[in-house]
Order: structure tokens, then sequence, then C-alpha cells
């Protein structure tokens, strides 16, 4: 697998604003520690909730964290799971990725688990799926669509079925949100990591106890540069008509 340095094309569809903001949007760790105006982080959860909800559902809702004492209190959590994952997944640089830039990436992410408790905004988006409302006659009409292999399948797929579509209704606002982030000057990146303490976060946070959470982005004033990604060169990521 190889990556290459992405680079928007003025001409492209949709015109180069959109298509340059995409391609400039790595993941900022290194985050000034000055506050972010109200106004801005409304505009990133007004971005948000923009984004496509699954069945539009919009049961989300996002905890925004500014308050420096609670984010202190986070930044012990925030270490154990970036600890977690160095000495794990992160212990390796991902396929196609040179030494040299995957240790560069890992200095980011160190930098920001030292600093965690000077993050200007956390913002945490949450979900809570309802029940699903079913009845012996929609079931059985279900049973007859997907036929009996069909049928089984959805059944041992269940849990995998229900967490993509918890997802599908959040992340598409997150990546809006990400955009939004970009698009006004901020620095952002996405991460799950909180998820291997959820209920300590949610502890915390004072997050219901049925309410899921989906990530952790931090948000705050860049003190990198904001640059070009590198990406799979499309040519390689495409399947015309079937694999």
């Amino acid at each position: 697998m190889t990556m290459e340095t992405v680079q928007a094309d003025p001409s492209a569809l949709g015109g180069p604003a959109l298509f340059d903001t995409m391609s400039t949007m790595r993941a900022m760790r290194r985050l000034k520690p000055e506050p972010v105006a109200e106004e801005l982080v409304e505009q990133l959860i007004q971005a948000a909730v923009w984004g496509p909800s699954g069945g539009n559902m919009q049961r989300y809702e996002y905890v925004v964290v500014t308050d420096r004492q609670v984010m202190a209190q986070l930044a012990p959590l925030w270490k154990r799971c970036v600890d977690a994952y160095l000495a794990t997944t992160g212990k390796y640089a991902p396929e196609g990725m040179d030494e040299a830039a995957y240790g560069r990436m890992v200095a980011a992410i160190e930098y920001q688990r030292d600093h965690f408790a000077d993050t200007p905004v956390l913002i945490v988006p949450c979900y809570r799926f309802p029940e699903p409302r079913l009845d012996e006659e929609g079931l059985a009409a279900s049973a007859r669509a997907l036929g009996p292999a069909g049928t089984e399948h959805m059944m041992t797929t269940q849990t995998r079925f229900q967490a993509l579509a918890e997802g599908s209704c959040v992340y598409p606002g997150v990546q809006n949100l990400l955009l939004a982030a970009r698009g006004l000057g901020l620095a952002a990146n996405i991460t799950i990591w909180h998820l291997m303490l959820e209920q300590e976060w949610k502890k915390e946070l004072g997050i219901p106890e049925d309410m899921a959470t989906f990530a952790a982005v931090p948000v705050g004033w860049p003190a990198g540069n904001f640059g070009p990604v590198r990406r799979r060169p499309v040519a390689d990521v495409i399947h015309r008509d079937r694999w």
C-alpha cells in the first residue's frame, strides 16, 4: 500500500474552497491553550447538527467541555487511554507509513496527552438510539423479504448492524464539525480511545447511563500549520462496477 500527498485541484467539482478544506484537514493535535470564543464553538455544533442522521431521528447530544477544572479531571483518563493505545495497536506504524512519519505522529499524540489539561475545548458526541418498534406481522414480512439465509445472517449480525446504525446517525455530524473547525482555522482531531474507559468518562461528565458516546474531539487554535494530507491514491481504492 502506498500513500501520496493530496493537494486540491481548484477546478474540482464543487469549487476550490470545500476541496481545499478537505485536502488540508490533517489531524491537528498540538493546540494552543488560548480559549475559543463561544460563538465559534456553537458554529461547530451547528455544523454537526446539519449533518444527516439515520432515519432523521436526530437523537444526538453534544457534551462541550471548556472548564479548565473539568479538563484537568479528564486528563488522567485521557493519559490512561492513550498509553493503552500506544502499548498495543499504536505500537507499530500502519502499513504504507514510514517509521519517521509515524514517529512524528506519535510525538504529536504524546504531546496532546501531556498537555491535555490545557485543551481549550473538548466535544463528546453522544447518541441514544431508540428501542426498535417491532410486531409479529412486520417481522414475518421482513423474513419473507430477506429469505431464510438473509434472515439468519441478520440475526447473527444484529450487534454489528446496531452499532453501524448508531454510527451512521452520529459520524456524518462529526465530520461536519471537523470540516467546520478547519474552515474556521481551528485545529481538531477525532478519537474513540475514550471508549476503553467509557464508563469513567461518562461518570466524570455526568452522561446518562443509557446514552452512548461516539468520539472525543479536542479543539483549539493550532500550534502548527495545516497542510496537505497523505492518502492512498484514488486509483488504488476504486473498484468499478464490482470488486
